[in-house]
């Protein structure tokens, strides 16, 4: 076989994707670019890889045995350009990370500052949902992941470095918006927008409402925090959201937060890893660099945090 990485890190990112369109997006190609690449790897391993039915792809069961062993051949490259740029230092290495959507409204702040301090240093960002989180770090394809809670049955190192508190927001013109300890049985009168099955906002909101035996009533589904955020200023309903997503929000008098007792449900940020990862001299500079100076750079002030945790699975003990 004369098979190449570029074959390798095309056909990957179609599989994993399962869309030549998404892999040329992802890698920068054009689609014609991408099928050409996955038809010489299929020439030189003189099998198909992949299936059309309608305008869909799938693997061929080849294809996943391919596409196992490439996983494994990538990262154990990117493991050697990680030692091989820890040997030289900070000058140059490559940080990929992917963070909680709601992350994002903080994260390019400090990827600023981090990259104003090093230069040299490329950084990958992809910002999806906890879902694809957990994906990413079962497959080991981040170095990095930021996010709320990590779970608990993954073989994972992270440490807390943020504060996340979550609140309840209305419109300025809502009847419980000048309300002072509202209690919470008095939200069973209101609708609340949340946001889709998995989310680890409404995974915390349904766990403390649960816990304190309050019965919501849920109105519309919403896929993102923007989305929630109009239509509380429609008058559609409440949100909890992290208070990181409204700052811009209330400063500009378009929400309030309400004044609820046991509010605000406090919540962390974390940064995770896989357990017994080795990381690169620049992943362990970045994750350093959020435990030990991101209050400061956002301007959070003095934080109550947990310490760090090495979690292994049942499975894996």
């Amino acid at each position: 076989m004369n098979i190449t990485l570029r074959q390798l890190r095309v056909f990957s990112a179609v599989a994993r994707h399962l869309s030549f369109t998404r892999a040329a997006e992802e890698l920068c190609l054009t689609q014609p670019a991408v099928s050409m690449q996955v038809k010489q790897l299929e020439n030189q391993l003189d099998v198909p890889l992949f299936e059309h039915l309608g305008k869909k792809i799938f693997l061929t069961e080849m294809g996943k045995e391919v596409y196992h062993y490439s996983r494994s051949i990538l990262q154990q490259i990117d493991e050697l350009q990680g030692v091989l740029n820890s040997m030289k230092g900070l000058g140059k290495g490559r940080l990929k990370i992917s963070v909680a959507s709601t992350a994002n409204y903080f994260i390019p702040v400090l990827l600023a500052g981090f990259c104003q301090r090093y230069p040299g240093v490329t950084v990958s960002l992809d910002v999806t949902n906890r879902e694809t989180l957990l994906t990413q770090l079962a497959d080991n394809e981040v170095d990095l992941v930021v996010m709320g809670q990590p779970p608990e049955d993954m073989d994972l190192g992270y440490e807390a470095f943020l504060e996340n508190p979550l609140v309840i927001v209305a419109p300025p013109e809502h009847l419980l918006a000048k309300e002072k300890k509202i209690p919470l049985q008095r939200l069973e009168q209101e609708v609340f927008l949340v946001r889709e099955p998995g989310s680890g906002t409404r995974i915390a909101m349904e766990r403390f409402f649960a816990q304190h035996d309050v019965r919501i009533t849920t109105g519309m589904e919403v896929g993102s925090n923007e989305a929630i955020k109009q239509s509380v200023q429609a008058g559609l309903g409440l949100g909890l959201l992290s208070r990181d997503t409204v700052e811009m929000e209330l400063a500009l008098g378009r929400l309030v937060i309400l004044n609820v007792a046991e509010f605000p449900i406090m919540r962390y940020w974390y940064v995770v890893n896989r357990h017994g990862k080795r990381l690169s001299v620049v992943a362990q500079a970045f994750k350093d660099y959020l435990i030990k100076e991101s209050p400061l750079l956002l301007g959070k002030g003095e934080q109550r945090l947990p310490g760090r945790v090495e979690k292994k699975s049942r499975s894996s003990a």
